[in-house]
């Protein structure tokens, strides 16, 4: 018998051993590092990120000389042809081969274009051209073969109107800014939900553990009574009520293992871990104070805060609207400047013997006349967009100085309460190592000492939630100012910091 129990226990200590060791513990920046790889919210926000800057490097890429190449090795064709003012036909076959070359230079600081082209040509042509004399009939053949090239430089400018090169550039550059504070919040965000749900969890446990103390603290109650009621110094009634609370006690820890396993499960859901694995939060929700200036706070909220660089961005975009809304209809000009050279000979080498010039100049107008209202009306829809964007960045500076006050409130208040939850943590403490000894003398009944025991179980988990309470608080704070306290230092993501420069 001895021995079936040997191998029971050692059955039992290898199975804590072995769940304990293919347990995983995870810390919260574990846990955050996991859930920025697998996230399919930051990986949304960061393919859009990279997109943006893609568009960005293309216009970029876009302002630089373009380069192109048209070749055509040969062209055949054979056609009849009427010509009206000879009454007659003549058909002609041409044979030619021909290629072009154009340089392109858009200018960024007027809008206007530059290009240089080249264009080639051999030709090799033969006409048959019908004699209509009634007594000579027949056909007189023309031939010609050579080369010819058109070499000129052209320029188009626009007048009168807004850049939109410019306009297009700042555009792509503004998307790009908003697309990564989109992933930078994005990532703020994940962070308040992790760590949210991180310390949910360690809440959890830590209820869980403090039911074992019950449970434990039970368990010595019932053998206490049970002993009294043996010896005859205590009524069976208190045996009932202590096997009542032990009873109660133990559904308790059960039903908060199984509200922890529930939400481990979410947790790992969040983060993107295998619902498979085994995995225990560890962290350390010591209480350390930390001072908090809350004017800097805020003024680094005011300068650096994501949703406020954001309004910016739309405000911008909206006064980039009304400028091309005054487009409309307007008064605009196009001028246009030509100089070329051509040349044509039969002979390569001589193509420019007797170049011919080809200078060109034209000067376009677009005059408006009458809109029936329609530039004026799309003009203060635009100045409306305006003001609306000017009034939610005003709006979101109240919000953001309202918002960090009340956290530097929440702060001091917490600090008191933590304070206050330590000291009746050890009162509780000690009120129910009193009472238990009158519970052991017989100075106290069943139903009495479950009373202390569960005031010293709620006093634990109000110690265990003001910390963590005071943690999340400083995360908030953190993310609300964009300033960490806890080392004092600035809290920018890296990818803010790489494609904007907060001025």
């Amino acid at each position: 018998m001895k021995i079936v129990k040997l191998f029971l226990a050692f059955g039992i200590v290898s199975g804590v051993l072995f769940h304990s060791t293919a347990q995983k513990v995870i810390t919260l920046e574990e846990a955050m590092q996991f859930a920025l790889e697998n996230s399919p919210d930051i990986k949304q926000s960061r393919i859009s990120m990279e997109q943006s800057r893609e568009l960005l490097n293309a216009q970029l890429a876009g302002l630089k000389s373009y380069f192109a190449l048209t070749v055509t090795p040969i062209e055949y064709s054979v056609s009849d042809t009427y010509e009206e003012y000879f009454s007659q036909w003549y058909k002609s076959e041409k044979i030619s081969s021909n290629g072009g070359l154009t340089i392109a230079q858009p200018i960024k600081w007027t809008d206007g274009t530059l290009m240089l082209n080249n264009n080639f040509e051999y030709r090799n042509t033969k006409s048959d051209v019908s004699n209509n004399d009634p007594l000579n009939p027949g056909t007189t053949t023309k031939e010609y073969s050579g080369f010819n090239n058109n070499l000129y430089l052209s320029y188009n400018q626009p007048l009168f109107t807004y850049n939109r090169t410019q306009m297009n550039l700042k555009r792509n550059q503004l998307s790009l800014n908003n697309a990564t504070l989109a992933y930078s919040i994005q990532m703020l965000s994940m962070e308040r939900m992790v760590s949210q749900a991180f310390y949910t969890i360690y809440q959890k446990q830590m209820s869980g553990q403090i039911s074992q103390e019950e449970f434990e603290n039970q368990k010595v109650s019932l053998e206490i009574i049970r002993s009294k009621v043996e010896g005859g110094l205590s009524a069976k009634e208190e045996l009932l009520q202590a096997e009542l609370n032990f009873a109660t006690s133990k559904s308790t820890l059960d039903n908060a293992l199984v509200d922890l396993e529930n939400s481990m499960d979410q947790f790992k859901q969040l983060i993107g871990l295998p619902l498979s694995d085994e995995i225990k939060i560890s962290t350390d929700i010591q209480y350390k104070p930390v001072i908090v200036d809350m004017d800097k706070a805020i003024e680094n909220g005011l300068k650096q805060r994501l949703e406020l660089s954001q309004r910016k961005i739309d405000l911008n975009n909206a006064e980039f609207d009304l400028i091309e809304t005054m487009a409309t209809n307007e008064f605009k000009g196009d001028v246009k400047l030509s100089l070329g050279l051509m040349g044509n000979d039969e002979k390569f080498p001589n193509i420019y013997d007797k170049p011919t010039r080809s200078p060109q100049v034209g000067v376009t107008f677009s005059i408006p006349i009458f809109d029936w209202g329609e530039r004026k009306a799309r003009i203060r829809a635009a100045e409306l967009g305006v003001e609306s964007k000017e009034i939610n960045l005003r709006e979101l500076e109240k919000d953001i100085v309202i918002n960090i006050r009340k956290v530097f409130r929440n702060l001091q208040n917490l600090s008191t309460q933590i304070a206050v939850a330590q000291q009746n943590v050890k009162n509780a403490q000690l009120t129910y190592e009193i009472n238990l000894e009158r519970y052991r003398n017989g100075d106290l009944t069943s139903i009495d000492l479950e009373r202390y025991q569960n005031q010293l179980s709620q006093k634990k988990m109000d110690f265990s939630n003001a910390q963590i309470n005071y943690k999340l608080e400083l995360l908030n704070l953190k993310i609300q100012s964009l300033w960490d306290f806890e080392n004092n230092t600035s809290f920018v993501p890296l990818e803010l910091q790489q494609n904007i420069n907060f001025e």
